[in-house]
């Protein structure tokens, strides 16, 4: 029986500290927890702004469901696109700065789709090493010739860019990535891009409502524009609900409507949601007292843990990475912190590259200075 060699393998997976296991949480997200009726301290959510659980917009989502009901019904190409939608594409252009958006139901979902409908067999991605795992798989999945630089070497990319003979480049990148925490040269890859004729595709999941003017995401941050760059962010963190988009040209966003297949082929999103996110876009831009509370908390965090033998790779967004090496170190660790009561993931391959198994330590501005203490002490004594 097949059965036989997935029990090994997963037998495997768990003498190298692989094995990823599930936990069931019992009460809504936030940063106190409660799990099998035990209570938790979390530093595990992608909640950066605090707005996931926030009374407005339960109410919106309940007031979106009242008017427009609990799905869509169709795909989008279908009948599934309905005013909502539209209405938030539409604000989600005008915030990033795109002249257009487009919606998807998850981010790998907007990434496989953007990859896939804009190169093929005879064009050529460019891709960051420790890029996200579905930019990695849109890539293979879009059949173009992958080209791979080492991690924000732009010397590499650039001399990858000047051997090209394809027609179409793609350069993908996240724009801050989510497994360190710091950011890519975004204005160096744009320059790159401008010289040798390509794209480049800036997938902002961890960026967006955290970085730039108002929280409008990496591109405001770095105060880049251009036609050459397509934008996907995700909703589901920092806006605190679901789903993603790509903002473009309006070319491009055509050609995504016309051949991008997990846009075509999936139901629509459920419209309440689009309201939610409307909802959402709106605190996110005028409450700056969030992202300013995760900026002390940061600070806060990085001074605390300055003399840790386990050291934080540099970082300046909520991704606060805790580097400890070895897998079941890592997870040992994590356990520790769990029996005191507070929730950090340890994070292995293939994740991350072999022999840099961390703590990834997600801040929120829902934390507070006595929360992030607690982390601190904590680790404090179980370094000692």
């Amino acid at each position: 029986m097949p059965y036989a060699e997935l029990h090994r393998d997963l037998g495997e997976r768990s003498a190298r500290g692989l094995r990823r296991q599930r936990r069931v949480q019992d009460s809504p997200s936030g940063t106190h927890v409660s799990i099998d009726g035990r209570h938790f301290l979390s530093f595990c959510s992608n909640d950066y702004l605090g707005l996931a659980n926030d009374r407005r917009l339960t109410a919106s989502l309940q007031q979106g469901v009242a008017q427009w009901g609990a799905g869509a019904g169709a795909s989008h190409m279908v009948s599934g696109h309905l005013l909502p939608h539209h209405q938030l594409e539409a604000a989600l252009a005008e915030f990033v700065g795109k002249p257009e958006a487009l919606l998807f139901s998850t981010g790998y979902l907007a990434n496989l789709g953007a990859v896939q409908a804009l190169v093929g067999r005879n064009d050529e991605v460019f891709a960051d090493k420790l890029n996200h795992a579905s930019l990695n798989d849109a890539m293979l999945l879009s059949r173009a010739k992958v080209r791979r630089y080492r991690h924000n070497d732009i010397a590499q990319l650039a001399s990858l860019l000047e051997h090209s003979v394809s027609k179409r480049k793609l350069v993908i990148t996240d724009a801050v990535f989510s497994m360190d925490g710091d950011l890519a040269p975004l204005a160096e890859l744009l320059a790159l891009c401008e010289r040798h004729d390509a794209w480049l595709l800036v997938d902002d999941a961890h960026g967006f409502g955290v970085l730039g003017d108002e929280g409008r995401g990496a591109l405001s941050h770095f105060g880049l524009a251009s036609p050459r760059l397509i934008y996907m962010a995700t909703l589901g963190k920092a806006a605190g609900v679901s789903g993603a988009f790509v903002a473009a040209e309006a070319v491009v966003i055509d050609t995504l409507v016309n051949q991008a297949r997990s846009y075509i082929y999936t139901t629509a999103s459920p419209p309440a949601l689009a309201v939610t996110v409307l909802e959402g876009l709106g605190i996110l831009r005028s409450e700056h007292w969030r992202r300013e509370q995760l900026h002390r908390l940061i600070a806060q965090l990085r001074e605390g843990l300055a003399d840790l033998r386990w050291s934080l790779l540099p970082s300046s967004t909520p991704i606060q990475p805790l580097l400890v090496g070895d897998n079941q170190s890592a997870v040992e660790l994590s356990e520790r912190l769990r029996a005191r009561g507070i929730l950090v993931p340890a994070i292995r391959p293939p994740t991350v590259p072999q022999g840099t198994a961390r703590l990834r330590i997600s801040l929120s501005a829902a934390h507070t200075g006595a929360d992030v203490n607690q982390l601190i002490e904590a680790l404090h004594e179980l370094a000692h």
